[in-house]
Parts: structure tokens; sequence; C-alpha cells
């Protein structure tokens, strides 16, 4: 099996000459020491810190933060030339990543009554299961959302939910049960945090911005969290950002939480990749220290760090695992129930996993169903998309109600993961981008969520009445 490479010419002694990825999460592959990750941490800064820190969120791109300006106090000055932290580490290590590489990453739910810093907090149920393949030859990142109440059936248990893999066995059967159920993908490492780490870590960036697009208000006494969150724009503290990832109080359900934690992910990333945050690193490397369980080397960190330094913007995306909800005449407990079919094209798109008999059975995109959402702030716009876009020759596209929050750029929505047909109706609407996250009308292919680029492109206008209707 291929490894993954530092530069010959530029070795650390006390890291070694290869980091190698040598068999789907082998229990004899040397995991980092807590010793062994503060070295790394001094000897390569916030880099690293930041590259475990990524799975609070459940994504590597605060990588970006890497290509912030360093403070004067410590930036090396020559000739009045500008450094950032990613000069300091393209003149250190290099560290790379040959071939592409899987990641299960989980956020686990506070285990009751034991201590936050106990070995035991990680043996709880998995609050957020994502996968994450990293590949250097397309130079991307692909995540896929595991809805927690995703049916899965485990050896010797029966059908359950997928959230009781890692307390039924750890890391290892939570590998093992996605792997089962995704085609057999191979699961090269994995990465737990606990759900305490989300928290600090949005108190440690001073809070995080979200637009919270409905009150949301109840208790869950499951979860032993109060939830008062208002309508709106606003900075929340690690407390409320808990409570907007965690809300199901709504038709939407543990589906909801994913779309939440897709905004999250996106928020954090932003927030990370900002100057401001370097003051804050010691506290983050003891954040690190204290919430974070992986079979990742020291190597593999590294090289996932300079990776991630290269990433752009465009090739990080995420989609959810294809399903509905089950009903209550067929099951007592609420399951998400996969498409096994749109599981099947996801794994091949996104993960280059394919089922033996896997056909591509690409559907006609002007068949796909698109959801219209007006956001902005102009009436009629909604309409008016639904009537352009039947003109065009789309035969199944409805009207949802107004996004709240004015929006200045148009976004159209890959909700399944479809990104062919998401660029195809781009170049038909002439604005906007392309967003890869499954944070639109659940009911759709592709969501069109408008902007006010739209409005300036094509004034309030009458096209043909279409037949759209509003959902």
């Amino acid at each position: 099996m291929e490894q993954l490479k530092p530069d010959s010419d530029l070795q650390d002694p006390d890291i070694g000459d290869s980091a190698t990825l040598s068999s789907p999460m082998d229990e004899s592959s040397d995991a980092a020491s807590p010793s062994q990750k503060l070295t790394a941490v001094q000897a390569i800064g916030w880099g690293v810190a930041f590259a475990i820190t990524a799975a609070v969120s459940a994504t590597l791109g605060t990588l970006f933060s890497l290509t912030v300006p360093l403070p004067a106090a410590i930036a090396p000055q020559a000739s009045g030339q500008a450094f950032s932290i990613s000069d300091l580490w393209q003149k250190g290590f290099r560290y790379q990543i040959t071939r592409p590489v899987t990641v299960l990453v989980m956020g686990i739910d506070r285990v009751p009554d034991v201590p936050v810093d106990a070995p035991e907090v990680l043996e709880g149920r998995s609050d957020t299961m994502l996968l994450v393949r990293i590949d250097p030859g397309s130079n991307s990142v692909n995540v896929l959302s595991v809805p927690r109440d995703t049916q899965i059936s485990i050896p010797g248990v029966g059908l359950t939910k997928v959230n009781h893999a890692n307390a039924l066995g750890g890391p290892e059967l939570a590998a093992q049960v996605l792997s089962h159920n995704l085609n057999g993908i191979t699961i090269d490492r994995y990465v737990r945090v606990s759900t305490d780490a989300f928290r600090e870590l949005v108190d440690l960036l001073g809070g995080v911005e979200i637009y919270v697009p409905h009150r949301m208000a109840y208790t869950d006494q499951t979860q032993q969290l109060e939830i008062d969150l208002d309508e709106g724009w606003q900075t929340l503290n690690g407390d409320q950002a808990e409570q907007f990832a965690r809300f199901r109080n709504d038709a939407y359900g543990d589906v909801g939480r994913v779309q939440r934690q897709q905004q999250l992910i996106r928020a954090l990333r932003e927030k990370i990749a900002t100057p401001a945050v370097i003051p804050k690193l010691p506290q983050a490397i003891q954040l690190i220290q204290s919430y974070v369980d992986t079979n990742l080397s020291l190597d593999e960190m590294l090289a996932l760090v300079n990776f991630g330094m290269n990433l752009d913007r465009e090739q990080f995306r995420m989609v959810m695992l294809p399903g509905r909800f089950s009903t209550p005449d067929e099951y007592i407990a609420s399951y998400w129930l996969m498409d096994t079919e749109g599981m099947d094209k996801v794994m091949h798109d996104y993960f280059q996993v394919g089922a033996v008999n896997f056909v591509d059975q690409t559907r006609d995109v002007y068949d796909l169903r698109i959801a219209v959402q007006n956001a902005s702030g102009e009436a009629q716009q909604g309409r008016e998309m639904a009537n352009y876009l039947h003109d065009q020759g789309f035969n199944n596209v409805y009207l949802v109600r107004d996004w709240s929050d004015e929006q200045q750029e148009t976004q159209i929505i890959v909700q399944w993961g479809d990104l062919n047909a998401a660029d195809l109706l781009h170049s038909k609407l002439g604005v906007g981008e392309v967003v890869s996250a499954s944070t639109g009308d659940l009911d759709s292919d592709l969501t069109i969520r408008i902007g006010t680029d739209w409005t300036d492109l094509v004034p309030a206008q009458s096209f043909s009445s279409g037949g759209s209707q509003l959902r």
C-alpha cells in the first residue's frame, strides 16, 4: 500500500521519514500519545492543533486557517515581505498524502456522571457521524453526514440506530457497521471527539455567527438540554451553538440536525480562518489533548495539515446519506431508512466505491425535483423563478416558503449530491453559486435559494404560469 511520504530533503528526526496507512482500522497502528501530540504541536505550531481540532466541527476545512497572516510580533521580517504560517510550514516539513484516505469522524454524546476528562467520556453514543474522504488526486475533501437515527443491523443486537455502534463496540464496531452498509468502503482511520469539546471550541473562538431561521424553544429531557434561541442572525456561544445543532423539535427531527450541523461546519470554517484565532492557540492545544481520541499517527496528521493548506473552497463538498423517515406503522422507533439506490450513487460519485452491480442510471436533469425558495426580499421572485425554469424545460419545479434572511448571492443547493445537475442549472441561471451541502428542502434534488443577484439580472417580468405550486 502506498505511503504518506515526507519530502526527503526536509525531514524532522523526531518525526521519522514516512507516515504509513498500513491497513484499514489497524489496531497495531501507532496512535499519537499525549506526549507525542504535544511535541508535534510545539514543533509545527498551531497548524497541527487545528488539523485535529477540525474534527470537532467534523471537517478538515479549518485548515484554511494556515494561510492567515502571522502577527508582526512573531512573523520573521525580511525586506518588508509578509509571511504566513503556511510559508513557515513549507520551509519545514512537507508531508504529503499520496493516495485517497477515508476517516470516520464521530462527535460523542456526553456519558452521564462521567468526568469530562475521563477516557470513558468517549464511550457513549455518537451524536454526529461523518465519513471524510481526502483525495489528493482531485485535491478534494468529501464529507458524508450519516443521520444518527439511520437504521442498521448489528450482529448479536439486531436492528438498531447507527449511533449505538460506538457505545456497543467503540470505533472499530462503528467502522465495521458503516463499511458493511456503505458498499464495503475501506475506512482507514477514525477520530472521536467529545461534544464538550464543541462547546469549548466555540467559546474559545468568541462565538460563531449563525442565522437561526425560526424560534427554537423547548426542553429536551433526554439530552438534559434547555433550548432557547431567537430567530435571526446572532453570535452564538458554545452552549447556544450546541442548542442550535441539537434542536430536533420540528418535522425534520434528526435530519434537521444534520442540516444545522452542516451550517455550523461552514460557519466554524469562516471563524477559524481569521487572524484573531492565533492568540488562542495554547488553549486550543489543551482542548485537543483533553477531548480527542484518534488512531491517526503524528506523521499522518502532518500530511493532513499539508494537504489542507492547498484545498480550494469549491473542493470541500458535503452530502447527506439519502433516505426517508420511517412511519409509525413500520416501526415503533423513529428511523432514517437508507435509500440504497441513492446511497449507491453518493458512494460512487463522492467516494469512488460502487456496488457490485451498480449502474449509474442518471435521471434526466429536466425531471429532477427543484425547490425554489425566495431569499431576495422582493415578493413574487420565487414565482418568477419557477416560471422561468418551466420555460427552460424543467418539469418538476415547486415553491417552498420564503427564506426569512435576505441574501445577495443565489445558491443552488445540491441536496442529495447531484453536482452535474447543479452545474447545468447554474449555467441556465447565469448567476449564483453551487453549494454542495444538504441544507435545502428535503423533498428536492436541488434547491434554488434566490438572492438579489437574480433580481438585479432578471427584473420582475411575466413568464408563463408553468404550473409550479407552493409546498
